[in-house]
């Protein structure tokens, strides 16, 4: 695994091959599991601070990524070239999981996905200052459009900035930026050792905190707790295994479905489903960012890294 940017061919000469098949089911695997890691995330974090909840997802996390770093070989999977780019990378990773995280306990799981889908328009926006990269007026229209979506989700108001929507989106804009890090570190370092240092850094951050708001969990609660870490892990490695077989314009439209198992879980556990604002302006976002990945892809720019880790959980 090298880390280097795969360009995406154009989106006309990508048939569904073997291959690409085998990455779409990978795909659906990985973000069923995040989905699964979303609804632990949410029932531990209404029972233990979010700081715990945190401090085990990237603890037990290091279970299935140190098959991966073991299987690599540990000199050639960690080595890197900038260090206090790791940093950046880390803390916007960090805060971003933090902010998410405090809104699953805040809000419903399907308004908080519906919320982080605005992801590929803050990349797409940012990567202009923070890339260099140029964005053409079909991609810039898009954006805008996307935005009015998420505005039609977060519902501006005299209380918008309190609300939970806007703790999601904080964290969902956290998340961009460390995605744009990515893309720079991709082009020097192996993913491995941006996934590594991100969840060591989240795991020794969190652990300092831990003393200060420790609640003994229970057998139960402690064994769903430790899940989260090792199920969030696994549906990294295997949508990491996803970009190995596919072009990024194959694979993403798929993790929508993330919106789909949501939805499910919100109404079968708690009762709650997102209501028409949601549901208009997580329509009007998704498809800016199908526009956005497939007018990236015809131009044939390199969007996303096709051998990354990486998660915004």
């Amino acid at each position: 695994m090298t880390g280097e940017a795969k360009p995406l061919r154009p989106a006309a000469a990508m048939p569904v091959t073997p291959q690409a098949g085998k990455a779409i089911v990978l795909m659906l695997i990985a973000v069923a599991l995040f989905s699964v890691m979303d609804v632990l995330v949410k029932w531990e974090g209404a029972l233990y601070p979010v700081v715990m909840v945190m401090f085990f997802r990237s603890l037990f996390a290091f279970v299935p990524l140190s098959f991966f770093v073991f299987k690599n070989g540990i000199r050639g999977a960690l080595a890197v070239q900038s260090p206090m780019s790791h940093v950046l990378r880390s803390a916007l990773g960090l805060g971003a999981m933090a902010a998410i995280f405090v809104a699953y306990t805040k809000m419903s799981l399907a308004d908080v996905i519906a919320i982080t889908f605005s992801a590929p328009l803050f990349v797409t926006a940012l990567s202009v200052p923070m890339l260099g990269e140029r964005v053409g007026p079909r991609r810039w229209s898009a954006i805008l459009v996307g935005f009015a979506g998420v505005l039609i989700m977060v519902q501006p108001g005299p209380g918008m900035v309190e609300s939970a929507a806007m703790i999601a989106l904080v964290g969902t804009l956290c998340y961009a930026m460390a995605s744009i890090y990515v893309r720079k570190l991709s082009r020097v370092d192996p993913s491995s050792a941006i996934v590594f240092y991100n969840t060591l850094t989240a795991t020794i951050v969190t652990g300092a905190i831990l003393p200060f708001v420790w609640v003994t969990p229970d057998l139960v609660d402690l064994l769903l707790m430790m899940a989260i870490g090792m199920v969030g892990g696994t549906a990294q490695l295997l949508k990491t295994q996803a970009f190995r077989y596919a072009d990024v314009a194959v694979i993403m439209p798929f993790d929508y479905s993330a919106l789909i198992w949501a939805t499910l879980y919100s109404y079968l556990i708690w009762d709650e489903f997102p209501d028409q604002w949601v549901l208009i302006g997580a329509t009007v976002v998704i498809a800016s960012g199908l526009y956005i990945l497939f007018r990236e892809s015809s131009l044939g720019l390199p969007r996303g890294q096709a051998r990354r880790l990486q998660s915004k959980r």
